[in-house]
This record gives structure tokens, C-alpha cells and sequence, in this order.
């Protein structure tokens, strides 16, 4: 038996995510996932590869606000609206990587809250509605989009595969390591790699491709610090090609409705390719 176990949503791209019970699926991710980043001057993306520091920064959804806050201080935050008057927000281009994406930049005063954190001269942008960011069309079906995500719209991840890592390190790590969007319990470890579509509560997603992992996993998320794992193990015996392997990348395959909606508790349905 699988059982979804836990939703968790990264609203600003490479900041700190929260947990939810249930949320809305939409083909870009989870409602609100990786719709905001933030930019350079330039407007290109940024991530903790570059600064590892965005991890002092978290977010917390109460009612249609997005909260975001310093970890060493609760009450160092700024608020957001969840639904930005994006029409109204003067237009830009930014960079994902490859990528040039329309998105929607805001005012200096939230841009400086940022900057000020990070120390650094950041721009927050949103994406809106009505961007179009095609997912990588060699793994994914025409009609498929992501939001700021690296490449793909949900990470899956399962809890034996972690306790399989863990047991082969000497300080174990978290799922927040991996920044996975659905966590489940069942079955054995990395078998969601094989998984070629599953059925969540209701809701059908297809397995595009394993996730390959980057510098990202090797930051502590609570104090910023680096050190070689759990990177350096998982190439030990995870490694495909040049890439070290870990979680699916996945996609929703549901046709999109507004009440279309995942649960933790939700029954898990694989099939295997």
C-alpha cells in the first residue's frame, strides 16, 4: 500500500517551502508552487547554487497572503498577496536557464526587503496566468508547462528511498535536502524512478523522468553551510551518465479543474514501466 504523506510548496523559487494538507494541482505544479523568483539586475534567475544564504529566508501561506521571514528573526518579513494584480505590474524578461520567460517584476520597496536580506541586489518577479514556459519537449507531451521550476512541474520522492540514503551516511539528511513537492510512504527504495504513470487520490500524473540532483542537496537548509553529501554518496551507486540520480520528475495528466485536488492520506496508485 501507498499513502501520500505529506504536500509541500515552494512559493519563491530556492527559498525556504511549507507543508499543506491538501492543495490544488494545476499542469505548471501545485497552485502557488515556484510562481515567484528571484532575478538578478540583469534578470536572470537565481538559486542557492549561486546564494547559498536564500535558505535563512522561509514562507508561510495564511489565508491569500504569502508570508516571507528571516529564520533568525520572525518578525524580519514582508507580505505578498497569493493573487498579485499581476495587469497592473510592469512587464519584464527573465532567464531559467535556457528559457526567456515573460514575468511580472515588483516595486523597489519589495525589492529592497530582499536585497537587504541576501546582500545582494535581487529583483522578485511573478509569473503570470498567462506566461507560457514549455516543459522539456523530450520528456514531456505538447500542452505541457512548468512555472520557475528547474525543468518539471512535481518532484515525487518516497520515504524508503531516503531511509536507504540515510542508512549508507554518517549524519543523515532530510526531505527538505531534496525539495520534493509529494512525499509518500510504501514500497521500496527509488522504485518511483520505474514509476511510468500514478494515480494520487483522483488525480493521474505520468512519470517523466528521474530527477538528477545538483550542488543544492548539499546545503544544510537551516544555516547555509555546504559539505561533499549526501552528493558524494549517491554517486557512489545513483549515478547515470554524468548525472547523480534521486526522486522523479513527474507531470499531471488529469484533465486541469479548478477542484481538481490532492490530500495527504490520499491512496497512492503506481504503474510500473
Amino acid at each position: 500500500m501507498y499513502t501520500l504523506e505529506a504536500i509541500h510548496l515552494f512559493p519563491i523559487k530556492s527559498l525556504g517551502g511549507c507543508a499543506l494538507s491538501e492543495s490544488r494541482v494545476t499542469v505548471r505544479g501545485l497552485e502557488h508552487d515556484r510562481r515567484w523568483m528571484l532575478t538578478d539586475p540583469q534578470g536572470r534567475f537565481l538559486t542557492q547554487r549561486e546564494i547559498p544564504q536564500m535558505v535563512h529566508l522561509k514562507t508561510e501561506i495564511q489565508a491569500d497572503a504569502l508570508i516571507v521571514y528571516s529564520n533568525s528573526d520572525r518578525n524580519n518579513q514582508i507580505t505578498l498577496s497569493l493573487y498579485p494584480d499581476w495587469p497592473q505590474m510592469p512587464n519584464t524578461s527573465v532567464k531559467v536557464w535556457s528559457d526567456r520567460v515573460s514575468a511580472r517584476r515588483y516595486n523597489n520597496d519589495v525589492n529592497d526587503w530582499f536585497s537587504d536580506q541576501l546582500s545582494t541586489r535581487v529583483r522578485l518577479v511573478y509569473m503570470s496566468p498567462k506566461a507560457r514556459r514549455r516543459t522539456d519537449g523530450r520528456y514531456a507531451p505538447k500542452g505541457q508547462y512548468v512555472g520557475f521550476s528547474d525543468g518539471f512541474p512535481y518532484l515525487l520522492l518516497g520515504e524508503a528511498s531516503l531511509m536507504d540514503l540515510n542508512s549508507r551516511l554518517e549524519q543523515k539528511v532530510g526531505f527538505d535536502r531534496f525539495r520534493p513537492n509529494l512525499i509518500f510512504s510504501g514500497g521500496e527504495p527509488y522504485e518511483e524512478e520505474r514509476w511510468s504513470d500514478v494515480r494520487i487520490g483522483n488525480v493521474d500524473f505520468r512519470g517523466a523522468k528521474p530527477c538528477g540532483r545538483c550542488i543544492i542537496i548539499t546545503t544544510d537548509q537551516e544555516n547555509g553551510e555546504r559539505t561533499p553529501e549526501p552528493l558524494r554518496t549517491l554517486a557512489t551507486y545513483k549515478k547515470v551518465g554524468n548525472k547523480v540520480i534521486f526522486g522523479q520528475n513527474t507531470l499531471l495528466i488529469s484533465e486541469e479543474k479548478r477542484d481538481l485536488k490532492i490530500r495527504v492520506g490520499d491512496a497512492i496508485e503506481p504503474v510500473f514501466s
